[in-house]
């Protein structure tokens, strides 16, 4: 037989042993020169420990590039338990270092783990993290990390929002733009064997790369002077709550946000959740009151139901409407007047007969279009809707109380919207408050916003007669206390009844006003409202006009507003404090400076008969309680 010869079998054996050999050799060059970089990455997995590095936040800035949220440098504490060989000692370093309990410490150094993170070793300061690095202990690891900051703590907290421990976006913009925001994270690579002892590998850094910046059209300066108007009306009145809204009417950047009770988004855990996600200018939803009714006199000139200086209206100080009595605020009404004046007045029942001319399906049409009971798709999270009537479930009754604000619900951010659309030549936009996103890498601009326009709901000529008639309001109405000298201010009060399980509350109102200027060609417009003030009288005029008078002021020095001729003359009434245009004394002699500043009480400081610095300074306009002071030669 074949195999039967011995040599035969020798060489048979011989060829089965070579194929072996070429083969193993086939699979050693394989595994060398094919599978070696996909093996040497099993491998080194196996070997390798990874600690994250979070990348540090993207910043947000206001529209000057002030700094509203922004990353701090910190290191955290990592420990790798087995390559640690005194615990005790490392242990007990680390924690007087740190200032902590050494059982704080001790716990997490020996833990059978490959890798801990020291709680109390989070968040360090160069200082502390320079003399952990100085004790030069195997398996103690200095890791750099970023903390977020907020630098204008409580204010504009609703709307930044805040992070998590994980670096991760929670609430607000922080929330909403979190994908921009948070960069793309590091890691710091080390070795060891499977008992965890470190091999003479050298470590792998991967450095993190920071987020995006975010920059918003807010005004920081004019946000500050907001968040300081309110938190004074919060303490003056001891109200529940206020809110504020600044806006350019013309396209829909928000210029100052403000809502109160507010929080600290460094510490934002001390507080409940009611106060954090209570963003009032975009959340809250009441009954509107008065400001409503800019709305209804829109819709009404638009559609021709009404001439505002030659129809009149006799108001007796109540009228009937399908047996309900609906009163004005004034006892006895104001007589007969023109509807002119019923806007200047603030009279419920000529808004009534408004309603009543137009009917449920044309006022309703308006409503709808200027953004009532939908979204106006504001960048921010927790935007409520509202609440109106179905046209199919208006009586009378609902006709005549939807007409001066009363029976419905509205969000501060669409009355704002709204009436910018009124005043701006009747265009609805979609407000916003991120105005571009920048990536820092390539310096580039990956996101821009710009006007959106959602529809025209009146003419350019209604536009400008409902802007005459807000100026009307503000020079001879319930809107004196917003006047200005010199620049044209429009605007409209509102005194709404809060609503509890059904029922009007008794003494408990939101007083609102909402102002823009100037009159002729509006660059800003504000909406303030506080909620149950106490100890003064409850009338939008005499609480929110005064704030949004300050927080216009404000916006003029801010914005650089100049002054705009042609406006209404106010009307003074003896409660009017009155404001006079100070003139330039700086150069007279005292005695013709006393004489010229007879509207006003003077203050002399130094000898001589000649001015030379006078405060507040001239062309200024000032009330006539305040005081002159002049410094004499």
């Amino acid at each position: 037989m074949f195999f039967n010869d011995i040599h035969t079998r020798i060489r048979f054996v011989f060829i089965v042993i070579l194929i072996a050999l070429l083969l193993i050799i086939g699979k050693v060059f394989y595994i060398q020169v094919f599978s070696y970089n996909k093996l040497s990455k099993i491998t080194e997995d196996l070997w390798s420990r990874k600690m994250t590095i979070n990348a540090p936040r993207g910043d947000i800035v206001d529209r000057n590039g002030n700094i509203l949220a922004t990353s701090l440098v910190t290191t955290t504490i990592y420990v790798v338990p087995n390559q640690i060989k005194d615990k005790e000692k490392v242990s007990k370093d680390i924690a007087n270092i740190l200032g902590c309990d050494y059982e704080d410490v001790y716990k997490y150094v020996s833990k059978h783990s490959s890798m801990e993170i020291i709680r109390k070793g989070m968040d360090l300061s160069s200082e502390v993290a320079d003399k952990i690095e100085a004790l030069g202990y195997d398996g103690v690891y200095l890791v750099v990390d970023s903390k977020r900051y907020y630098p204008y703590g409580e204010t504009l907290a609703h709307i930044i929002g805040f992070v998590g421990s994980d670096n991760q976006g929670l609430s607000g913009l922080e929330l909403t733009y979190d994908k921009y925001l948070k960069g793309t994270n590091g890691e710091l690579k080390y070795y060891s064997d499977g008992k965890g002892n470190k091999l003479e590998i050298p470590d792998s850094y991967v450095a993190p790369t920071k987020g995006m910046t975010l920059e918003l059209s807010l005004d920081i300066e004019l946000v500050k002077a907001l968040d300081n108007e309110l938190n004074n009306a919060m303490d003056k009145y001891n109200a529940e709550n206020a809110l504020g809204i600044v806006m350019r009417p013309k396209t829909g950047e928000i210029l100052a946000i403000g809502s109160l009770p507010s929080f600290n988004p460094d510490n934002y855990q001390d507080y409940s959740i009611e106060t954090i996600n209570r963003n009032l200018p975009i959340w809250k939803t009441y009954e509107p009151g008065s400001t409503f009714k800019i709305i209804t006199l829109a819709a009404s000139v638009e559609e021709n139901t009404v001439d505002l200086e030659k129809d009149t209206f006799t108001d007796t100080g109540a009228i009937t409407i399908d047996g309900g009595t609906l009163h004005c605020w004034k006892h006895g009404g104001h007589g007969t007047q023109t509807f002119l004046e019923v806007v200047e007045n603030s009279c419920n029942p000529g808004f009534v007969v408004l309603g009543n001319k137009l009917g449920v399906d044309k006022l309703m049409s308006y409503i709808r279009n200027f953004g009532f009971g939908e979204k106006t798709g504001i960048d921010l999270n927790g935007e409520g809707n509202g609440i109106l009537f179905k046209n199919e479930n208006m009586g009378p009754l609902e006709l005549a109380t939807t007409a001066f604000g009363q029976g419905i619900s509205v969000t501060p951010i669409q009355q704002i919207t709204a009436v910018s659309a009124v005043i701006n030549g009747g265009f609805l936009n979609t407000p916003y408050v991120v105005s571009s996103i920048i990536d820092n890498s390539s310096n580039s601009i990956v996101y821009e916003n710009k006007v959106k326009t959602k529809r025209e709901v009146i003419s350019r000529e209604t536009s400008a007669t409902v802007r005459y008639a807000l100026e009307s309001v503000v020079a001879n109405g319930t809107g004196r206390n917003a006047y200005i000298e010199n620049y044209r201010v429009g605007g409209k009060t509102g005194t709404a009844q809060k609503v509890k399980d059904g029922k009007y509350m008794v003494g408990n109102y939101i007083l609102s006003f909402i102002g823009f200027l100037p009159a002729s060609d509006p660059e800003v417009i504000v909406y303030v409202a506080v909620d149950n003030p106490k100890g003064v009288t409850q009338y939008g005029g005499t609480v929110s006009a005064p704030i949004a008078r300050s927080i216009m002021l404000s916006s003029i020095e801010t914005l650089g507003i100049k002054e705009a001729s042609g406006g209404m003359l106010k009307e003074y009434n003896y409660l009017d404090v009155k404001y006079y245009k100070l003139p330039d004394v700086v150069g007279m002699t005292k005695e013709n400076a006393t004489k010229t500043l007879k509207d006003f009480k003077v203050k002399y400081t130094g000898s001589g008969d000649k001015v030379v610095y006078m405060s507040p300074s001239a062309n200024t306009f000032q009330s006539v309680d305040t005081t002159i002071t002049l410094l004499l030669n």
